[in-house]
């Protein structure tokens, strides 16, 4: 199908250009492999893929128990302290994984406050050996993204019970079942599409993770990629473990389409009822604040507590015009990311509005992949296109005019920033297109009969109308932005360090004091969207019911 409209020749062009990273990483399968590659197979790559399903497998179901019985207690339930509750199980969700696993390996540590109050306690000798739980393994490192990612899936599971009508659970109760069977056969099953919404983005956030894993010494595929390429010198061989990473998170995203199968999961009566909540009192009410406050507290309130006192105690010795210029690299990258994707999620999107065409359609659906995919891939996709580009150029430009252009795209901020875009376009894209969906086409037709060509439209008619949904996006990227960590390491000029970066370099020399100073900068950023969320859930039905 012809592209009439320019903008929307613009959109496909630029969706097209966002697209080259994802589409190298899966080209890197039909290159002949390499004998540095061949032993990677033989040797780590059945501990990459072992451990990363251990970690996929154990989030999940660590995710799916706590999410679902956190929102079930504070949505159905009342007991002292729901309501404060309710909003505060989103906290976590300001907390990058890799601080906690920074914190926790701290605390638990054999020379650590926990292990050095406990041998007190018990009156052990200094030396002396005894079991402890170790933190740095597999289960720790389940343990801590259990602890930040949960919200994903309460969020969504809290959101479907709320929709659900009371006359399903009182059918089921006047059946002769109890509370806890309804639970499971009734309201469980038709919050089974969030459940596994939101268990999709877990896997993918688990799947993307590097600072848990490399800090807890966990080898997984998004490490095994940085190790290719910067340890063994193996592009191909990174390239190859990435694409495979890319074919899970694909999987995944297949999985949760079609696990439903032709199941539907929906209220069959016009008007439903919300449920209404019902009173726990003595011993039931100790144990939903316990279920309710153990997650928050292993999430938020310990690693941010311990973050602040090392702050204060032992801070960052940089802390100076040092710590202002990594402060200033990651804010102006986050201002120039979230800038940028605002402008392509605008052109993207307004672009499929005007030519709604399979083409437009696969294309956009293409280049906001980047969010399902780690920033380790990313990378590994960018850098062997710009490295190819820097090559060929510089080889034409000696051979030509005997002149060295030397590494013009590779090792850049340009290079970070197409990163960042490329990673989180579809926070801005998604944010704009639903913006986009509740403008009725009318005033689209309207403004044309009056003369306004499509570009006139868009800036007089709907970017004042998409205002929210731009700041949103804008808000969302930002974030992300901040605290992201493989590709910033992987792709960033040399010397020029982020304060995610500097939490993780002091962090992995074991100086978590110092690192303190830019966590907790990452965390205060971070809780803003947090908290803006958690006001938007109370001014709707659910702060309402909650």
């Amino acid at each position: 199908m012809s592209l009439p409209q320019p903008l929307a020749l613009l959109g496909l062009v630029l969706a097209a250009v966002v697209s080259i990273p994802v589409l190298t990483v899966l080209g890197s399968l039909t290159q002949p492999t390499q004998g540095l590659w061949l032993e990677l197979v033989a040797l780590t790559l059945p501990r990459y893929l072992m451990n990363t399903v251990g970690l996929l497998l154990g989030v999940g179901v660590g995710t799916v128990i706590v999410g679902i019985s956190a929102a079930w207690l504070v949505t159905v339930c009342r007991f002292p302290g729901s309501q404060a509750l309710a909003w505060a199980l989103i906290l976590p969700m300001a907390m990058p994984a890799y601080l906690l696993a920074y914190t926790y390996g701290d605390l638990l540590q054999y020379p650590g406050p926990v292990q050095t109050a406990l041998r007190g306690w018990l009156g052990l000798p200094r030396g002396a050996t005894y079991w402890f739980p170790e933190v740095r393994s597999l289960g720790g490192a389940i343990v801590v993204m259990t602890a930040v990612l949960y919200p994903y899936v309460y969020l969504l599971a809290r959101a479907a019970f709320f929709e659900q009508s009371v006359g399903a659970l009182e059918a089921s109760r006047s059946l002769g079942r109890g509370p806890w069977r309804s639970f499971l056969t009734v309201a469980l099953p038709l919050v089974r599409p969030a459940i596994m919404a939101g268990l999709a983005l877990v896997m993918m956030e688990a799947l993307a993770d590097f600072g848990t894993v490399k800090h807890f010494e966990v080898d997984t595929f998004t490490t095994g990629i940085y190790l290719s390429w910067f340890a063994m010198g193996s592009p191909v061989g990174a390239a190859k473990l990435a694409a495979g990473l890319l074919v899970c998170v694909l999987a995944i995203i297949g999985f949760e389409r079609l696990s439903r199968g032709p199941r539907r999961y929906h209220q069959t009566t016009a008007r439903a009822q919300p449920i209404t909540p019902f009173r726990l009192r003595g011993w039931r009410a100790v144990g939903a604040i316990v279920v309710c406050a153990l997650p928050i507290t292993v999430g938020f309130l310990v690693p941010a507590g311990r973050l602040l006192q090392l702050a204060v105690t032992a801070g960052d010795q940089r802390f100076g015009p040092a710590f202002v210029q990594l402060a200033t690299n990651s804010l102006l990258l986050a201002v120039g990311a979230s800038a940028v994707a605002v402008v392509l999620a605008v052109t993207v999107a307004y672009g499929l509005r005007l030519v709604p065409s399979r083409l437009m359609h696969v294309t956009a659906w293409v280049a906001t992949l980047g969010y399902t995919v780690p920033g380790s891939v990313i990378a590994v996709g960018i850098l062997v296109p710009f490295g190819a580009f820097d090559n060929g150029l510089d080889a034409w430009m000696r051979a030509t005019f005997g002149v060295s252009t030397g590494l013009l795209l590779s090792g850049t901020v340009f290079a970070l920033l197409f990163a960042y875009v490329v990673r989180f376009l579809a926070l801005s894209f998604n944010s704009t297109e639903a913006g986009l969906g509740r403008i009725t086409p009318n005033m689209d037709g309207v403004a044309r009969s009056l003369g306004c060509r499509p570009l006139g439209v868009l800036v007089r008619v709907h970017l004042p109308l998409l205002r929210g949904s731009l700041l949103t996006g804008a808000l969302l990227v930002f974030v992300d932005t901040l605290k992201e960590l493989p590709a910033t390491l992987i792709i960033r000029p040399f010397n020029f360090d982020t304060l995610a970066v500097r939490v993780y370099l002091l962090a992995s020399d074991e100086r978590l004091a110092e690192a303190a100073t830019a966590a907790l900068t990452i965390v205060a950023v971070g809780i803003v969207p947090v908290v803006a969320l958690s006001l938007a859930i109370a001014r709707g039905r659910p702060g309402r019911a909650a």
